[in-house]
């Protein structure tokens, strides 16, 4: 059962929530049609994380009106992705965001208690994928997850990997970011007992094809347990650790 709403059933079992109150919660507006989006207000519900606001496309008006709803409706910590510079100047005129740039991300609110059942690894290549990684990073630190970051250790000085084998072996799952040929998905594969989660870059060279290479090298990695995103989807990558890290096979 959704987290969301077993944390609203616990509230009533222990008297802290009338039942009346609890239907309230359970049975409000599922979304709120603004005009130029609907904001789905019961995805926490759903699915135990709020919606996301993904900033490409928005004008920065449209995005500070989504955040207006979101937080109207009780949502303390909100993300916002491919968020420019321009439109966090304007969404930070009206609400205390902290923007960091160059993985093109805002949060909006504090950030949650990490809940997870272990760590994220978020591991990179090379200094240039840190922008996706830092979005992977922050998305799985918005759904609270400690997150551990383990920069520039790429397969070109594998010593620089091994280096950390306590982290890779100690993590509940991790996120390897790579462009050029996309190896570290591979090794970092063949050393972890948990599941990794693979995110091409379009680092590279002319014969990288904008990180189509590193895709197909991962998509084709011999070693179990490793599953591939889109091109720099750290996002897609973040959110997917998170739910992994917060899976309680036990009550499920």
């Amino acid at each position: 059962m959704n987290s969301e709403v077993k944390k609203v059933l616990e509230a009533v079992r222990a008297g802290e929530l009338s039942v009346e109150d609890a239907l309230l919660k359970i049975k409000a507006e599922p979304f709120e049609d603004i005009g130029y989006a609907k904001v789905d207000l019961h995805r926490k519900v759903r699915q135990g994380a709020a919606e996301v606001i993904y900033g490409a496309g928005k004008t920065p008006e449209q995005i500070a009106g989504i955040v207006d709803v979101m937080k109207k409706n009780g949502q303390n910590t909100i993300l916002i992705t491919r968020l420019s510079r321009e439109a966090a100047d304007y969404v930070g005129q009206r609400h205390q965001l902290d923007y960091h740039e160059d993985a093109g991300v805002g949060i909006i609110g504090a950030l949650p208690e990490p809940d997870g059942i272990g760590k994220i690894v978020v591991a990179t290549g090379g200094t240039s994928d840190i922008p996706v990684a830092e979005e992977a990073a922050l998305t799985a630190r918005v759904l609270g997850n400690q997150v551990v970051r383990l920069y520039d250790v790429g397969v070109a000085g594998l010593h620089r990997t091994l280096a950390h084998l306590e982290d890779i072996m100690g993590a509940s799952v991790i996120i390897a970011i790579a462009g050029m040929e996309g190896a570290l998905a591979s090794v970092i594969g063949g050393l972890a007992d948990c599941p990794v989660i693979a995110v091409p870059t379009s680092v590279g060279y002319g014969a990288s094809f904008n990180g189509l290479s590193a895709l197909l090298a991962m998509l084709n990695s011999c070693a179990s347990g490793v599953a591939v995103v889109n091109i720099d989807n750290g996002f897609g990558a973040g959110y997917l650790a998170g739910m992994i890290n917060h899976m309680d096979a036990g009550k499920r």
